[in-house]
């Protein structure tokens, strides 16, 4: 074959490459359009099955407004590639969505109409950088009955979330109607009149919190049902329910109903006011929930509270003596909180008081997850030991931890849960549930009370309130996950796209755990050598005045120079601490830098050893 045949072979070959290129292109994007392949580790970008239900359920439009300053993050590249991932989800559901979701992605300039655009929505900007540029990082939605709700402000460290934020944000723009919460409480949590002052009362802070959120239906005894409309039934010290009553809740919650329980064994909100403490003293203050937690599986001993010398919070018995901590009131952080339930996940501080504790029976018939917990540093003690508030020193007398952590908190599952009264009948009992069972319990009642979590003062006729615990966080995002639908209950935390290193990691604690067992070995042997020091260098002579023998001498010089000795050995273990790491990064740069160059070049040669061997044997053929 002549040269200038081969030219024209190989150009028409690179034509027809080229051509046949394009049109997989042009097929690709009119055949394949929204096909995605997730080859992340974790399935950061494949929707939940709970999420993929929550926008096949969209009816009308949904519009969202992605909110980042991109010019004010150009320096913060964490969050930058946090933004991204955000956008990427948002624009996922988009694409699950069948253009229900239509998303648009704005980048709010100061002093402009997208910048009063996201004022306007309510999302709040802060500052970064030297010169205080306003930085917005949210969402908001709006819906064709003119409904919007919006997140605020994107969290890096609540990425665990996001899916479930999205979802949630979807799902209330999907249904305009604010969900039903009846509640039944022994508790005056509203607002009122008291009697004994004679004036009107106020409303618990976390009464008036659910209320601004949700429709809340305070429901009376005698309690003979409970409408079909009611999304969740929330019971507060449920304190002397009749059969019938518990019947009720009973039915309620076989039918698919959401629970959300607060039983107390010593609820010290329940009482009557100061002055009456003969009366107090008398008085019955613990609940429960017998027959339904006896068919559930729960024990919980009315007559049992949680002590913990660990959680203790410092209180003040007497104005004139320093604080003591009182084992009998806790103060649980984010280690005593499940951080894998959106109930409880990120907050910092829980508050709780005469704490009662659940555990599972065997055989059970629901699943129990950990919402809140004692330390391993508890016991467990009689209500007669904590009542009228005692000396907190009193109840440490004695104490003894058990090495056991409490659940204070628990969720409850159950596919298939059994009526707790097998001997009623008629129209529309229910023998089993028909539905998924999901149920919130919590061991006490106070941590609902003002005084728990929140400071409440008067300026200028208003309520000013100061959260300083989370508690009424807590109770919101309980009601909040329970009045969802089973879709969005079902969307769990999803793995962080920051990947630890953690190789890295592991390397540090060990070379931690080295550096720290012969830094205090040489600390010791300092700390020796530098009295004896001191002990030759303060010996006087006869004379008074500083006399040092031969020997003396010595033994000072020697001393001396195990001292420098140690320092400087002090100085290579710190040198040497981050020598693994050092060594892993050297490992890593060689192979990124030497050995992958080297291996596409092998490929490279290979393949073009190949393909000269196969035009050789092509030709061989021709000829």
């Amino acid at each position: 074959m002549k040269r200038s045949q081969l030219q024209v072979l190989t150009g028409s070959s690179l034509l027809v490459i080229a051509a046949v290129f394009l049109a997989a292109v042009v097929l690709s994007g009119l055949f394949l359009r929204g096909l995605r392949v997730d080859l992340t580790e974790n399935r950061l970008y494949t929707l939940t099955d709970g999420t993929k239900a929550v926008i096949d359920k969209i009816e009308e439009p949904i519009n969202l407004y992605f909110f980042f300053s991109e010019d004010a993050a150009r320096d913060l590249p964490p969050l930058r590639n946090y933004a991204a991932r955000v956008r990427e989800l948002i624009e996922e559901m988009a694409a699950r969505s069948n253009g229900k979701i239509r998303f648009e992605a704005i980048n709010p300039q100061p002093f402009t109409e997208s910048e009063d655009r996201a004022t306007g929505f309510g999302l709040r900007s802060v500052p970064v950088g030297a010169n205080g540029q306003s930085l917005f990082f949210g969402l908001a939605g709006t819906n064709s009955t003119d409904g919007q709700t919006i997140i605020p402000f994107f969290q890096p460290d609540k990425e665990g979330f996001l899916e479930y934020d999205l979802a949630k944000l979807i799902s209330t723009l999907s249904d305009s109607k604010r969900p039903v919460v009846g509640l039944i409480s022994t508790l005056e949590m509203g607002p009122g009149f008291d009697p004994a002052l004679g004036q009107p009362r106020d409303a618990w802070v976390i009464d008036e919190e659910l209320r601004q959120l949700f429709e809340i239906r305070r429901l009376r005894a005698p309690y003979t049902t409970i409408a079909d409309d009611v999304d969740l039934l929330m019971v507060v010290h449920p304190k002397g329910l009749s059969d019938d009553a518990l019947y009720v809740i009973d039915q309620f919650v076989l039918r698919g109903g959401r629970l959300l329980v607060f039983v107390d064994p010593h609820s010290e909100i329940d009482g009557p006011g100061p002055g009456s403490q003969f009366e107090a003293m008398g008085r019955e203050r613990s609940s429960n929930l017998g027959k339904l937690f006896e068919a559930w599986g729960v024990r919980y001993d009315p007559g049992v509270v949680v002590l913990d010398s660990q959680l203790a919070v410092p209180v003040r018995p007497d104005p004139n003596q320093q604080p003591v901590r009182h084992p009998a009131i806790l103060g649980l952080g984010e280690a005593d909180m499940s951080q894998q339930d959106v109930v409880t996940s990120g907050m910092a501080a829980v508050n709780l008081t005469t704490a009662g504790r659940f555990d599972l029976a065997d055989q059970a018939p629901v699943r129990m997850e950990t919402l809140l917990q004692s330390t391993a540093n508890a016991m467990l003690t009689g209500i007669e030991n904590v009542q009228v508030m005692p000396d907190p020193s009193t109840l440490m007398e004695g104490f003894i931890a058990t090495g056991q952590r409490y659940v204070l908190a628990a969720r409850l599952h159950a596919e298939r849960l059994p009526t707790a009264f097998p001997e009623r009948s008629g129209e529309g009992h229910l023998a089993e549930s028909t539905k998924d069972v999901n149920i919130i319990l919590v061991g006490d009642t106070d941590m609902l009370a003002d005084r728990l979590w929140v400071q409440v003062q008067g300026f200028f006729g208003q309520r000013m309130l100061n959260p300083f615990a989370s508690n009424g966080d807590f109770v919101v995002n309980a009601v909040d996950n329970l009045v969802g639908s089973t879709d969005l209950i079902q969307v769990r935390t999803r793995a962080i796209a920051a990947r630890a290193f953690d190789t890295v990691d592991a390397i540090k604690r060990r070379a931690d755990d080295r550096f720290r067992i012969k830094e205090r070995e040489l600390q010791a042997e300092l700390q020796e050598t530098e009295r004896r020091l001191n002990e030759l260098q303060s010996n006087p002579g006869e004379s008074g005045a500083l006399s040092l023998s031969p020997e003396q001498q010595a033994e000072l010089e020697r001393f001396e120079s195990q001292r420098l000795r140690i320092r400087g050995e002090l100085r290579e273990v710190r040198a040497t601490l981050d020598a693994d790491i050092e060594a892993l990064g050297t490992r890593l740069k060689l192979i990124n830098i030497l050995l992958m160059p080297v291996l596409v070049s092998l490929f490279a040669a290979g393949f073009a050893l190949w393909q000269v061997r196969r035009r050789k044997r092509a030709q061989r053929g021709e000829a």
